[in-house]
């Protein structure tokens, strides 16, 4: 067996039930830099790991209990959300917004100086000018991210975002871009991200961003560019974004 890293860090992962936090499970488990993994969630992630630590947490209009749960910890992956037509105008706007901004709230008074990697999506609109509510409603959560005081802030802001694993789609749109994904990707390479691409690069800033302070709102072109550099030495990672 390897040895522990130096410095081997502590990690969060706020709805890894879902697609994408899935997969950032799957890679930090994985990944010798990380000491721990707390997943949070209101259901169990199915597996069992010797990093891994499972808290289950229904109300997250609510995060004061979780302020233990959260101190001294490196970084958080928040994945959290829901899809478009899935639920009332008012419930997207809670679950996307009201409580991504709860959880930063509690997060940064348990762990200061770690850093926050946010799952948003193409089109959020910090502004709150745009029409679509799912624009609005993740544009608000970001600029209250942005403005929290974490040292650290990477916003992720794919376009669509392909399944890899087959699943049941949530709408006739998801059902029609998978569909044609072959076609899509090589058309509009920079419209589309893989799920556990995606993944990958949330658990690799979480991990190896712990330096200087910054923030970095990252659209799917970049994102691309991110998992390209993953194949590149790690002095080299993300010099694209800077």
């Amino acid at each position: 067996m390897a040895p522990p890293a130096v410095g081997q860090k502590h990690l969060v992962i706020v709805g890894a039930t879902g697609m994408v936090g899935g997969y950032a499970l799957r890679f930090a488990l994985d990944n010798l830099a990380v000491e721990s993994v707390t997943s949070i969630g209101r259901k169990k992630v199915g597996i069992t790991h010797p990093k891994l630590k499972e808290v289950l947490h229904q109300d997250f209009a609510d995060c004061s209990p979780l302020a233990d749960v959260l101190s001294a910890q490196d970084a958080v992956i928040y994945c959290l959300g829901t899809y478009t037509g899935s639920v009332s105008d008012e419930q997207l706007r809670v679950i996307t917004a009201d409580y991504t901004i709860e959880f930063a709230r509690v997060f940064r008074g348990s762990s200061p100086n770690a850093t926050f990697s946010f799952l948003s999506g193409s089109g959020a609109d910090p502004t709150g000018r745009s029409r679509l509510a799912f624009a609005r409603y993740k544009g608000q959560a970001e600029k209250a991210l942005l403005a929290a005081g974490f040292p650290r802030v990477f916003i992720f802001r794919p376009a669509y975002i392909y399944p890899v694993e087959p699943r049941r789609e949530p709408n006739l749109s998801y059902r029609l871009l998978r569909a044609v994904y072959p076609v899509f990707r090589v058309l509009f390479p920079n419209q589309v991200t893989r799920a556990d691409d995606l993944g990958q690069v949330m658990v690799d800033v979480a991990i190896n961003e712990t330096g200087e302070s910054r923030n970095l709102v990252l659209e799917n072109r970049a994102i691309r560019a991110m998992v390209e550099s993953l194949h590149r030495p790690a002095e080299q990672r993300y010099s694209r974004t800077n």
